[in-house]
């Protein structure tokens, strides 16, 4: 091995060792001071029951009774494989099997609880059925690909519209609400279809794939002539609410998710959607190496803003082998977080300023 090669193996290896300790300072703070709740509050050392209280920060339909999901748990599951922690893995799954109900009345977001709750049920799952046996033989029978199903069919009522589009909240036990908000997210019914579509290959049950598929279809079909979206409708009439458009928040997942279901299910008909897509990102919000909002009808720039939620856009064009383009993004990215030590959540591009708020 060359001193240069050994130096990046040593490297590798303190970054590994890093991330390691990282990740067991989250996951064993929240197990000390948050578990059976949904998230810890780390300067207090107390929860917060996320799930519900996600777009509710008034609390207007906090239900009392609710004491958590144990989400973090949920999260982190796939994360202990990584680490090579089956001891913990299996406890973790084995306690869920156990304790984890959603027949609570709770409203929830429908994109977060399936990104966060049903992808982490549905990946579990088959990291603990895979060849490898990380868990013991015999004690686990397909608990949580049981809660994921229930999961799954709780989030059907809000596939119920007009357009095949899916209302942003539904109560877990109720359904959709009465005077419900019709509003929801490019991203909220356009990136459901890897979780939903996982499971319906794991269950035989076409329905949750099928749910999911129309409404991205439904979705795709409300492009403009530029193959631009806006970022919010309304799910009621398929109207559109607000036309400017960009790779960040209430849009980012719904480009991952195209060329990411292209890659699980094998389906061209993913690939046909993405790369129009993609090539009228690169055409109308493209300057330089930053991407800019536009507007949708028109493709003329809206706003000249970087934001957090933009940061995956490097890793998606490595994905689809466009590494000239992957390279510059990576490189503004991390010119503003070495600027700031973090990366902001709005960061001014013309200005080069942080956002005010």
């Amino acid at each position: 091995m060359s001193e240069l090669d050994s130096r990046w193996t040593a490297k590798k290896r303190r970054m590994s060792e890093k991330v390691r300790n990282m990740f067991y300072h989250a996951y064993d703070n929240y197990m000390t001071y948050a578990f059976l709740h949904d998230e810890l509050k780390p300067l207090t050392k107390t929860y917060t029951d996320s799930l519900v209280e996600l777009g509710n920060l008034k609390l207007e339909r906090f239900p009392q009774e609710y004491n958590g999901s144990a989400l973090t748990l949920v999260e982190s599951l796939s994360s202990l494989v990584i680490m090579g922690n089956n001891t913990e893995f299996e406890r973790a799954v084995l306690w869920l099997s156990e304790n984890l109900t959603f027949d609570v009345d709770a409203r929830i977001n429908l994109f977060e609880c399936d990104i966060r709750v049903l992808g982490g049920l549905v990946s579990a799952n088959i990291l603990a059925t895979d060849s490898t046996n990380r868990l013991v033989r015999g004690n686990y029978k397909n608990q949580l690909l049981s809660l994921a199903d229930d999961l799954g069919r709780r989030f059907l009522p809000a596939f119920d519209t007009p357009t095949g589009l899916p209302y942003a909240w539904i109560n877990l036990k109720y359904g959709v609400m009465e005077n419900e908000t019709t509003e929801t997210s490019t991203s909220g019914c356009g990136s459901l279809i890897l979780e939903m579509g996982a499971l319906s290959r794991l269950t035989g049950d076409p329905s949750f794939e099928s749910a999911a598929l129309r409404a991205l279809l439904k979705l795709w079909s409300m492009r403009s002539s530029l193959n631009l979206l806006g970022t919010t409708l309304d799910v009621e009439t398929g109207d559109w609410i607000e036309y400017s458009f960009g790779i960040g928040a209430g849009v980012d997942s719904f480009y991952e998710y195209l060329i990411k279901a292209h890659f699980l299910f094998g389906r061209d008909e993913f690939w046909r959607m993405f790369q129009p897509a993609y090539f009228a990102v690169q055409k109308y919000f493209r300057h330089g190496s930053w991407y800019h909002e536009a507007d949708m009808r028109t493709g003329q720039a809206t706003y000249w803003q970087l934001t957090s939620l933009q940061a995956f856009w490097p890793g998606l064009q490595v994905l689809v082998g466009d590494i000239t383009a992957a390279n510059s993004s990576h490189s503004e990215f991390f010119s503003v977080w070495e600027k700031f030590g973090v990366l902001p959540e709005r960061y001014l591009l013309d200005l080069q300023m942080l956002h005010p708020t």
